[in-house]
């Protein structure tokens, strides 16, 4: 479920800044360099997200991520899971406070 989780922000982070590079998305994540960049890698074996380099950029190592079509409709799911779970913890706070 971690793993699902950050997938996730990642792809809610590359929804929102397409060009980060992969040590901006680690650092505003709180994940390591190496995380992200097997997330990445693995979300695209997934066809989720492609990656691509910035033609025209003079520093050739900086890429783009685009999320896929198939990307967009796993993070719809993966923000309703994302969800369910945050109201259960609430409910389930909600309670503990209640008995006390």
């Amino acid at each position: 479920m971690k793993n699902e989780d950050d997938q996730f922000n990642i792809l809610r982070s590359i929804s929102k800044n397409p060009e980060a590079s992969q040590r901006n998305i680690s650092k505003n994540l709180g994940l390591s360099l190496g995380k992200v960049n097997y997330c990445l890698q693995a979300l695209k074996q997934k066809g989720l997200i492609k990656i691509s380099n910035f033609h025209k950029s003079e520093d050739k190592l900086k890429y783009a991520y685009v999320i896929t079509p198939r990307g967009f409709t796993e993070k719809a799911k993966l923000t309703v899971k994302f969800m369910k779970r945050k109201m259960q913890e609430y409910d389930e706070l909600k309670k503990e406070t209640e008995n006390s």
